[in-house]
C-alpha cells in the first residue's frame, strides 16, 4: 500500500470501486447504488453501503488513526440529547430536557491529519463528495470547512460510550475502522423529532430504557454510513471494559461552503475552539428553532 513517503494514495488504493463505482457516475452500477441508498434515506434516515472501503483501505485509515490517537481529545460529561449540561428550570425534572447521561468519548480533531493521508484522500476526493450529494438528492455537497471537526476520528476507548444525542447537521458521514469486541453499537430512533415537533414524550421513553422504534445498525469495518441524526435520536452503546477500541472515521460536508462549527459543541467535542469559531459565531443564522 502506497503512503506519503513514496507516493500519492489514490482512490481505488482505498475505495471498492467494482462495488461501488463512484468514478463512472452515468454507469447502471452506480445508478443502482444510488437508487438504493435513496430508499434506505427514505425509509429509515440511514443509508448503509457495506464494505465500501476494501480490507486494504481499511489497514491504512486504521493505521492512521491509531497514530494519531495521542491528538484525541477524551471528555467525559452528563449531558442531555441536546448536549446542554445544566438544568433548565423551565422544564420539569424528568422531562428530556432535564435528563442527563454520561457521554465519554474522543476526538482526534481536523488539525491533527496530515494533508494527502489515507483519511484526507477520502474526505476530499470529489467522486466521494459527488457520490454522497447524489444518495441524499442534493445539487452538491463541499468539505466542511471547520477547521477540527471537517475530518475527525470518534475514538470509545473500553468503558466509554456515546449516549443518545441529536446532530446539529441534516446528515452525517461516517466509516467504521475498528469494531469493539464487545458493544459499540450504533443504534437510533428514526424521525423520532421533526423540525416542527420536538418529540419530548417518545424521546422520554428512550431516555428510560423503552426500546419502541430503536433500530441496532449491523455496521462491520468498511461499511460507509449515511445517516441523518438531526432528526433522529442516537447512540453508540458503552465499549466493554474487556474490548479493544471503537474507531470510526468522520466526515463532514455542508450543502453550503464556507461553514464553520458552533462554538459551544466545538468546546465540548474538541476542548478548544479557533478564531474561526469566533467569527462565525457572530454571523451565524440557525435554520430551526430546536433546542438542538
Amino acid at each position: 500500500m502506497a503512503t506519503l513517503a513514496d507516493q500519492p494514495i489514490s482512490l481505488d488504493q482505498l475505495v471498492d470501486l467494482d462495488a461501488f463505482p463512484i468514478h463512472e457516475p452515468d454507469g447502471e452500477v452506480y445508478r443502482a447504488v444510488v437508487e438504493r441508498a435513496r430508499q434506505q434515506l427514505a425509509e429509515t434516515g440511514c443509508a448503509l453501503n457495506k464494505d465500501f472501503v476494501h480490507p486494504e483501505g481499511r489497514a491504512v485509515l486504521a493505521a492512521e488513526i491509531e497514530s494519531n490517537k495521542p491528538h484525541t481529545h477524551f471528555s467525559t460529561q452528563t449531558m442531555n440529547p441536546y448536549f446542554h449540561t445544566e438544568v433548565n428550570p423551565d422544564y420539569p425534572p424528568n422531562h428530556p430536557v432535564n435528563t442527563f447521561i454520561e457521554r465519554s468519548s474522543g476526538f482526534i480533531p481536523g488539525d491533527a491529519w496530515d494533508s494527502g493521508c489515507a483519511n484526507d484522500v477520502l474526505f476530499r476526493a470529489p467522486e466521494v463528495a459527488r457520490f454522497l450529494a447524489d444518495c441524499l438528492s442534493i445539487p452538491a455537497l463541499h468539505c466542511y470547512a471547520d477547521p477540527l471537526a471537517g475530518l475527525t476520528s470518534n475514538i470509545l476507548d473500553p468503558g466509554q460510550q456515546f449516549t443518545w444525542h441529536f446532530d446539529t447537521n441534516d446528515f452525517a458521514v461516517t466509516v467504521l475502522v475498528q469494531e469493539a469486541d464487545e458493544g459499540g453499537l450504533f443504534e437510533y430512533v428514526p424521525g423520532i423529532r421533526s423540525a416542527d415537533d420536538e418529540g419530548f414524550e417518545a424521546i422520554a421513553s428512550i431516555l428510560d430504557g423503552g426500546r419502541d422504534g430503536v433500530v441496532s445498525l449491523d455496521l462491520r469495518p468498511g461499511d460507509l454510513q449515511i445517516f441523518k441524526g438531526r432528526y433522529s435520536l442516537h447512540c453508540v452503546t458503552r465499549v466493554a471494559a474487556s474490548s479493544r477500541p471503537r474507531h470510526a472515521a468522520i466526515f463532514a460536508y455542508t450543502e453550503q461552503p464556507d461553514v464553520i462549527g458552533r462554538v459551544d459543541r466545538t468546546r465540548q467535542l474538541f476542548g478548544r475552539v479557533l478564531k474561526e469559531h469566533e467569527d462565525a459565531e457572530i454571523e451565524r443564522i440557525r435554520g430551526d428553532a430546536l433546542l438542538d
